[in-house]
Parts: C-alpha cells; structure tokens; sequence
C-alpha cells in the first residue's frame, strides 16, 4: 500500500510539474535559441547540419523522473526555415527499473521532406509507432561530420542535468499544441 501511495504521489508531482512547466510562445522560442546555440557550441559542426535540414523540433527542458514507474514531459517548437511554425509537448511513461530524476534537451532533426510532413500531418505522433528516430550519441566536443546520418530523422539528447538510468526516446509521443 506504501509503495502504491508513493508511486501515486511521484505521478501527481510530475503532472504538476508539467502543467508548472507550461510555457508562453516567446518562452519556448527563448528558450529554443539558446538551446541551439548550445547545441551548436556541444558539437561541432552542427550549424551546417542544421541549415540543411527540413525542419528541427527543439524541447529545450524536458523533465524525466521515476521509482519504478517514470513519467517525462516537455515543451518545444518546430521550425522550417529558421521560423517557428507550431508548438508541442513530448510525454512518455514508462514502467521498469528506473530510479531518479533527471533534465535533458532534445533536438529532433528531420532530413528529408517527406519526414517533415509525414510529423506535421499528425496531432499525435508516437516514436516507435508512427515513425522512428535515430538517435545519436555524441560527447561534448563531439564532432557530427564524423557521424553517419543516413536517416530521415535524427534525435540528439544533450545537457542532461541530474541521474537516471534509461536514456530512450522509444515511447515518447509529440502532440501539437496551443501557444
């Protein structure tokens, strides 16, 4: 009953956490750019990566915890061209052994036209489900041109502040939201 009481209490402090969270447009795209610029700064060569992509979903926070069973949520903007042109929100649960809390940045780049509207034509979009992401693992000072991107869509997770075991996108699902 102790171990029910407390996973229901870890749940309600992410979902007040996350509607906490909630965000203005002019604040996630504050925060997008200078997400950038330090995605820019981590790994070299990412600008030029970035100016030839279709489209980059930023989350510039994205809070994860969990005992047991976890949560994660996160506000971020797509951008074509340069600008903004829709707002999101990424969660995920997930149910094994985890233990922690942690917060990360994602970058979501699409590199293809046919993966940029095949995102943009859901309201829900689930990875695993309805499309998958590579995700690429980089270190600071990580250089990209040495990695091989041959994927239409490719994930970064970086900045993670904080411990947790599990470091996935599987499961996390992207839906549109009002800004």
């Amino acid at each position: 009953m102790k171990i029910f009481k407390g996973i229901v209490a870890l749940l309600s402090l992410l979902m007040l956490s996350a509607s906490l969270q909630a965000k203005t447009a002019v604040e996630i795209d504050m925060q997008a750019n200078a997400t950038l610029k330090e995605f820019s700064k981590v790994i070299k060569g990412s600008q030029s990566f970035l100016d030839e992509a279709k489209g980059v979903l930023i989350f510039p926070s994205v809070i994860k915890a969990g005992v047991g069973i976890g949560g994660e949520y996160g506000e971020g903007v797509l951008r074509v061209n340069g600008k903004s042109v829709q707002y999101y929100s990424t969660a995920s649960a997930s149910i094994g052994f985890q233990f922690g809390a942690q917060q990360k940045s994602i970058v979501i780049v699409f590199l293809t036209e046919k993966a940029l509207q095949d995102f943009q034509r859901k309201n829900g979009w689930e990875v695993g489900v309805d499309g998958s992401i590579a995700l690429v693992k980089v270190g600071v000072n990580s250089d990209i041109s040495t990695t091989t991107l041959n994927k239409p869509v490719v994930g970064f997770v970086f900045g993670t502040k904080g411990l947790m075991y599990n470091l996935t996108l599987e499961g996390s699902k992207f839906t549109k939201i009002v800004r």
